[in-house]
Formats: C-alpha cells, sequence, structure tokens
C-alpha cells in the first residue's frame, strides 16, 4: 500500500526494498544520532533490513503501528524520509503516536509536512482515529515549529520522557484531535 502527495510516495514499510531503507538509515545515521535511541550497529545491516521487512509482511491481525518510508516522485527508489505512527488503540481512545525524520539534504522543503498531512488524513479516516500524539525534544525546534504549522497543540512538557542519545530528554507533548471523528456503528466501546 502506499499513499500519495504532489512530490511523495509514501510506501508502507512492508512494500519498501530493503536496501532502499538500509541506505536512508546508514546515510543518516549521524544526523539523526542526537534525536534518536541509540542503536546497535545490527540496525544498519542490509541483513537487518530484510529481517525486519520480512516479518513486516508476514504480520496479521490487529496493527499496532502504521509506518512509512518517502520517497521523492522525482527519484522513487530512494528512500529519503519516514513517518511512523505507533501504539495504535481503538476502543474509547482512538489514538496513537507519530514520529518523523527527514534525509539530511531534503529539509526545508515541505516535504515533511507534505508527508505528515497525507498520512494524518490517512490515519484519521482509515484507522478512525480521534487523536494522534507527536512529543518532540525541547530543543528540536525545527519539529516543534512544523508540529505547529500543522495543528498540533502543546499541551505540556513530560520530563526525562525519552531515553534519546544515551541519556533521558524532557519532551513537548503535543496533540492533534479529529475534529470530524464519528463513532462507528456496531463498534464495540470497550474492545481492543
Amino acid at each position: 500500500m502506499h499513499l500519495e502527495t504532489p512530490r511523495l510516495i509514501l510506501r508502507e514499510f512492508a512494500d519498501c526494498e530493503p536496501a532502499a531503507v538500509h541506505a536512508f538509515e546508514t546515510r543518516n545515521r549521524e544526523f539523526l544520532q542526537p534525536f534518536e535511541p541509540i542503536r546497535s550497529d545490527d540496525f544498519f545491516t542490509l541483513e537487518h533490513w530484510q529481517t525486519a521487512i520480512t516479518k513486516e509482511r508476514d504480520k496479521t491481525g490487529d496493527r499496532t503501528d502504521r509506518r512509512f518510508y518517502l520517497f521523492s516522485k522525482a527519484d522513487p527508489d530512494r528512500a529519503i524520509g519516514r513517518v511512523g505512527y505507533s501504539g495504535i488503540i481503538q476502543g474509547a481512545f482512538h489514538a496513537c503516536y507519530v514520529g518523523f525524520a527527514m534525509d539530511k539534504d531534503e529539509r526545508r522543503k515541505g516535504l515533511m509536512q507534505e508527508a505528515l498531512t497525507t498520512s494524518i488524513r490517512f490515519m484519521f479516516e482509515e484507522e478512525h482515529l480521534h487523536r494522534i500524539m507527536a512529543n518532540y525534544m525541547e530543543r528540536n525546534l525545527a519539529s516543534g515549529a512544523l508540529l505547529e504549522k500543522i495543528g498540533f497543540v502543546k499541551e505540556g512538557i513530560a520530563r526525562d520522557y525519552l531515553f534519546i542519545a544515551g541519556k533521558w530528554e524532557n519532551h513537548v507533548l503535543t496533540s492533534l484531535t479529529n475534529t470530524n471523528w464519528r463513532e462507528q456503528v456496531g463498534q464495540e466501546p470497550f474492545g481492543s
């Protein structure tokens, strides 16, 4: 499955070629390191991504995450970013978290705004979510500005929220709610 924006193709992780994902992750290893958990050297091997994508393709049942890699329509074989929706919960919550990363050479072009706007619409309409939460480190002003631009609202600060690059980091908590959300007929109000 894939989504499209004017300039991007968002391929679901299971539909990606391992070599493209591997190239993105290794090319951006140093750039993304200050913003992500410490990764083992294995994370940056082609074998890791071959195994991870195979496992993703074999998944069945309820989805608790949806991950997309971003590809430019001008160069559809080169991954240039990623957007991941995790912790998807339905029932009375209908919510998840979103995280994202852009290639070091593709920033400040509005591409992540396109990717988030389109994928959020998909999560609201197809996954029937009411709330998407995005949390960013206080010093990550670019992510904060982007989230504010697309409508996320600041809700507070979480102290020592995530273990990033070897230390606990405070995060600004934000969320976006689906103002068009409607209860689905026949849905269990307290189910999964």
